[in-house]
């Protein structure tokens, strides 16, 4: 339950944007014509040579007035020409920005927008192979779809240290192969680099690390479960940041999942990876910031080829909350970012909802601890810490389906990457109070895994039901809520949500 850019859209050397034609006739009578094949340009840091071309039935000129990008011709005379930009490696601290003006003798003018972020960090995309996809072949959808139940793997690898370092055991072949036996066929790996993995002078991630992640992955693939691996705690990303800043969290988020995804290149269409986790993102800059992180996700995994080329990826939307994820939505701003491989994307939210129950272990300022959730979970003896109302089962069912119909009903999987519960039977003043706090979580469970199911959503437990020491199954009454929510057999033979 952790809390955890206006940059570059990367074009790299394609352009399938088609500047505007005006139909207007010239002093002669003839139909004014000036067709460039792009408006916007973006340079890798290394710079580079991009081209693009003009297609005018009359003289053009073109206006520069950066010193930063060298252009082969400014001046040329009607029919087709191709034009070539070229930079040289940006040493500067932030990155460079220019527009150049296409005019025609005919009155037709456009403009170019042209990028170039700072060369902050070396290229760790040192050794990209051809495209794979074998094994590679479903959607999205249909690879989540195949989610019935999923786990995350709670404060191990994201921890700002070793896998030890918040008070857990290593993660085990034995932990996956007794999470399979409970019933959760996928896993949630959250995972961090920068804080303690990375050099921060040179950008790589310790090799130990990356090759301990591969191993947790590999222990996930043995038992043929859903896998996906995301960044956590990754200690750089702010969207509210500018300037050089902004730059160099975009960096950041290039080089490791050009080292990431190179390392986990080989597996399946099964192991998926994820951008972030919780980006507090809230204005549209931010969500904006938020989209071009994304976009440099994508673009940086698919670079590295192989099976990655085709991989399903999972994008976080602001502050992983419902409430707003509109801005990524058909049609909205800034809308989803662009993924050249079609249906191989999916959003993330998650659900601590109503957070006075998920969230709270005690009363706040903001508003009291809920100990009993659901409309028949009431306590004659401590009402003051009943559920309202109007946030118990018919808010999550209207949610989930408002959700349903804003992205999957219109070709966008959605995955609930945690949902939770706070515990709360130690607070309770009476032992009938504890028991209907236990049973009324347990209700939860059930409902939120069928609800999220019933709208073609994956749902990820965050944490519980097992012992991560003895590696055993500890809490029986919550995994059958969890497995009848999954329309799953009950391991312990009965009913444990059924109401009060």
């Amino acid at each position: 339950m952790k809390k955890i850019k206006n940059l570059y859209k990367i074009a790299m050397l394609l352009f399938v944007v088609t500047a505007v034609i005006s139909c207007s006739k010239d002093d002669s009578g003839k139909e004014a014509k000036l067709v460039v094949s792009t408006d916007k340009a973006v340079f890798e840091p290394e710079g580079g040579v991009i081209e693009f071309t003009i297609d005018s039935n009359a003289k053009w000129k073109i206006e520069n007035s950066n010193e930063w990008v060298k252009i082969d011709q400014i001046a040329g005379d009607d029919g087709t020409t191709t034009v070539a930009l070229t930079a040289v490696k940006n040493l500067t601290t932030i990155s460079n920005l220019a527009v150049i003006r296409i005019s025609a003798d005919n009155g037709q003018a456009r403009r170019i927008t042209i990028n170039q972020p700072p060369y902050l960090y070396p290229s760790f995309n040192t050794s990209p192979i051809a495209p794979d996809a074998t094994g590679m072949g479903s959607t999205a959808t249909e690879i989540n779809a195949g989610i019935k139940l999923g786990i995350n793997i709670w404060n191990t690898m994201e921890t700002p240290g070793d896998e030890t370092t918040w008070g857990n055991p290593k993660i085990t072949q034995n932990l996956i192969t007794v999470l399979k036996s409970a019933g959760f066929n996928a896993v949630r790996i959250p995972c961090q680099y920068w804080v303690s993995h990375a050099d921060h002078a040179t950008g790589k991630i310790d090799d130990t690390w990356l090759n301990r992640l591969k191993e947790v992955v590999q222990y996930c693939v043995n038992e043929d479960m859903y896998v996906l691996v995301n960044d956590h705690h990754d200690g750089f990303s702010d969207f509210k940041a500018t300037g050089g800043q902004l730059d160099s969290i975009k960096a950041i988020q290039k080089i490791i999942w050009q080292q990431v995804a190179t390392k986990l290149r080989d597996f399946d269409e099964k192991v998926m990876f994820a951008s972030s986790n919780e980006p507090d993102a809230t204005t549209l800059t931010e969500v904006t910031n938020l989209h071009d992180f994304h976009q440099i996700f994508i673009d940086a995994v698919r670079s590295t080829g192989g099976k990655n080329a085709y991989r399903t990826l999972v994008l976080q939307v602001p502050n992983t909350s419902l409430d707003l994820a509109p801005f990524f939505s058909v049609g909205a701003n800034p809308g989803l970012p662009v993924d050249k491989v079609p249906n191989k994307l999916i959003l993330e939210f998650h659900w601590y909802s109503p957070p006075n129950f998920c969230i709270l272990g005690g009363d706040a300022s903001w508003g009291r601890e809920w100990r009993y959730w659901g409309k028949n979970y009431k306590s004659t003896t401590d009402p003051l810490h009943n559920s309202d109302a109007g946030l118990e089962e018919d808010y999550m069912e209207s949610t989930l389906l408002l959700a349903r119909q804003r992205f999957v009903d219109k070709g966008i999987p959605l995955m609930m990457g945690e949902f939770g519960v706070q515990y709360h039977a130690d607070h309770c003043p009476t032992p009938a109070d504890s028991l209907l706090s236990l049973k009324s979580t347990a209700h939860f469970y059930a409902h939120v895994v069928k609800t999220a199911r019933a709208n073609k959503i994956s749902p990820f437990l965050w944490a519980g039901v097992i012992n991560r020491v003895t590696e055993t199954l500890d809490n029986p009454r919550d995994l059958d809520s969890l497995r009848s929510g999954a329309e799953l057999p009950l391991l312990y033979g009965k009913q444990v949500n059924k109401k009060k």
